[in-house]
């Protein structure tokens, strides 16, 4: 067979699994990485095309393709430690605010570790060394694959009519108010329910939040009377208020949905970093609905992303632990 037919018939297989899994549902995680490995078959095959027409151009593009993987590290790192000072300053030093600021200094650690053991070429050295870029490796596939599909699924529309938006709760402000991240939520579950009813649906929005530790009343009564400062009619309102994690919130929330109304669809609404992640707890709490998300501060958005693929990977602890010890496995019988 031709190899330009090859390739772009490896490339269309791998779009044909992607979009089916896609439409079968696309709240899986696993979308990432079909569309991954689509759009990585898609360039090969244009540069084998390329090569049709001039070999040195193709090898040229393919050097130039080679040489952006350690340019984009050194320019993540900058970037990353940058924008955790700006998150210090205007956050505060709470951990999840360290993050940006930890895995860009981390990234300048693992150059200067990889560099000194180059210089000091100690086998066992070298076998940890290889370890930890094996695994490192792993980690930044799964992230990219992780932040491509977020990107993705975040863009998405829906535009079916929907009998409730959901509204995920966060901490409140000095125990009763409701922060800027949560407001922004708010705000854009307003807006859908504002449209809903102009269509002439009978949508009701769900404020979805228990009272957690240092708080003075639940999230959803907080989010409830932020809701009917701004005009939302008090009918239209329903509480949830049992739920402290993402996860409850969906639950519970699902349940209220199903006793008010059998067989509804809904949105459910949190910020754009957290879309994901939301998606795929939402499918776990067959909550039938999509996700969309609220307008993030660009400052915040990196340290939040950050802490939600944690918590993927973290969720799937068994499979990429199997996955972290083939490969160290792997590399220690290298040297056997």
């Amino acid at each position: 067979m031709n190899p330009v037919v090859l390739a772009f018939a490896v490339s269309a297989f791998c779009f044909a699994v992607f979009l089916v899994s896609f439409l079968l549902d696309r709240r899986k995680l696993r979308n990432g990485l079909y569309l991954f490995f689509a759009l990585a078959s898609l360039v090969f095959a244009l540069l084998v095309l390329l090569a049709t027409f001039s070999p040195t151009a193709a090898a040229l593009a393919g050097l130039a393709l080679l040489a952006l993987v350690p340019l984009t590290v050194a320019v993540l790192a900058v970037f990353l430690i940058c924008n955790g000072i700006t998150m210090l300053r205007r956050e505060g030093r709470r951990l999840a605010n360290l993050l940006s600021l930890l895995a860009g200094a981390g990234i300048v650690a693992l150059i200067a570790f990889n560099a000194l053991v180059t210089r000091i070429g100690w086998t066992p050295l070298d076998v940890v060394r290889s370890c930890v870029n094996g695994i490192l490796a792993y980690v930044s596939f799964l992230f990219v694959c992780f932040l491509l599909y977020s990107v993705v699924y975040g863009r998405i529309r829906g535009r079916k009519d929907v009998d409730f938006v959901v509204v995920l709760g966060s901490g409140l402000l000095g125990g009763t108010k409701v922060p800027p991240l949560l407001a922004g939520r708010l705000d854009r579950g307003r807006r859908v329910l504002d449209a809903q009813r102009a269509k002439g649906c009978d949508t009701l929005l769900v404020t979805s939040g228990g009272q957690g530790p240092g708080e003075d009343v639940p999230e959803s009564r907080a989010m409830a009377d932020y809701l009917l400062e701004r005009g939302v009619p008090a009918d239209r309102i329903v509480r949830e208020e049992r739920s402290r994690t993402t996860f409850e919130n969906l639950t519970f929330s699902a349940e209220l949905m199903r006793e008010r109304r059998p067989g509804y669809r809904c949105v459910v609404v949190t910020n754009n970093f957290h879309v994901l992640r939301a998606a795929v707890l939402a499918r776990k709490a067959k909550v039938d609905g999509q996700v969309i998300g609220a307008p993030t501060a660009w400052y915040f958005w990196p340290s939040a992303t950050i802490r939600e693929f944690v918590a993927v990977v973290v969720d799937h602890r068994v499979a990429n632990g199997v996955v972290g010890g083939l490969i160290v496995l792997a590399n220690v019988l290298r040297v056997l």
